[in-house]
């Protein structure tokens, strides 16, 4: 099948001399013009790398080529896994090297929100200007408070209340409402629930949250708080892949301001939102530009 314009190839697998020469020989040889390329070799010798190109091509053929060119190949994910991000064991030299190829597009995403308005109002913003990289098919809420606001940007929101019911029926009934839209990333912008193993387990690596805090300083509730009573002299804000360990998923994007003594807890709060909104989005972008690896539980960012 022929497909044509711009896509994403990402490489990932055990260093070797030659890697970025087959690759690049293969897209030559399909007539393909590189845009941009990015690699990275982790200390333990682990290669990385990211080559945006044009061009029309079968994209069956030129995965196969690849596989059978490029020595140490494993294998391939094959076209448009966008929504499967690659996770390799940074500690294994064992495992071959894997491609993926990805059209250069949006991302369909689905919003969790509690009451906080700051982060998913610059995430509406930018989506209503094309900015995002990213379709926003719905929004969902545990409260109804944001509902105003997401309704002046046509878009659909929910209220599912977790009154009277397990968090495990809450879940469900999320669930139930998500399978309508089949997100490719579910983004948490203030979801101030924790979720659990079975919610994580239907999105691998594919939950991305905001942090109120530097990780991995000051994890789980009351950041601000905790960071006033420590007397800090920075906060922060964290963009990470939710695992079910809490705040302790790769962290794809970090950011600080200066505080000095004279700030409240209060204070901080006020001033971290502005943190918080500007890291979850830089971590979006660079996200569903198909930038990130997950080498353990690290984020690789090319």
């Amino acid at each position: 099948m022929a497909v044509p314009d711009k896509h994403i190839l990402l490489m990932d697998g055990p260093d070797s001399k030659g890697l970025i020469y087959h690759v690049t020989g293969v897209l030559f040889r399909h007539n393909l013009n590189i845009i941009h390329n990015d690699e990275y070799v982790s200390p333990s010798g682990r290669f990385f790398m990211r080559t945006e190109f044009d061009g029309t091509f079968d994209s069956a053929t030129l995965l196969q080529e690849l596989h059978t060119t490029v020595p140490g190949s494993s294998g391939y994910i094959g076209s448009d896994t966008n929504a499967q991000l690659y996770k390799s064991d940074d500690t294994s030299s064992q495992a071959g090297i894997t491609f993926r190829l990805n059209p250069k597009r949006k991302k369909n995403i689905v919003v969790l929100v509690t009451k906080e308005h700051h982060c998913l109002g610059e995430l509406l913003i930018r989506y209503a200007f094309d900015e995002l990289d990213a379709d926003i098919l719905a929004v969902i809420s545990n409260y109804d408070l944001l509902k105003p606001l997401v309704s002046k940007f046509d878009i659909p929101f929910h209220y599912i209340s977790h009154e009277g019911k397990t968090r495990e029926e809450h879940e469900d009934a999320i669930l139930q409402t998500m399978a309508i839209y089949e997100p490719e990333y579910v983004v948490l912008a203030k979801y101030m629930r924790v979720l659990t193993a079975g919610f994580v387990n239907h999105f691998p690596n594919r939950i991305i949250n905001i942090h109120h805090s530097f990780l991995p300083a000051f994890v789980g509730a009351n950041p601000y708080r905790q960071a006033y009573e420590r007397g800090v002299k920075i906060i922060g804000a964290t963009a990470h892949f939710v695992n079910n360990d809490l705040d302790e998923g790769p962290i794809i994007a970090q950011n600080v301001k200066d505080v000095d003594h004279r700030r409240t807890a209060a204070d901080m709060a006020t001033e971290g939102k502005d943190v918080e909104k500007i890291v979850l989005s830089q971590a979006l972008k660079l996200v569903f530009n198909d930038r990130v690896f997950i080498s353990g539980n690290r984020a690789i960012v090319l």
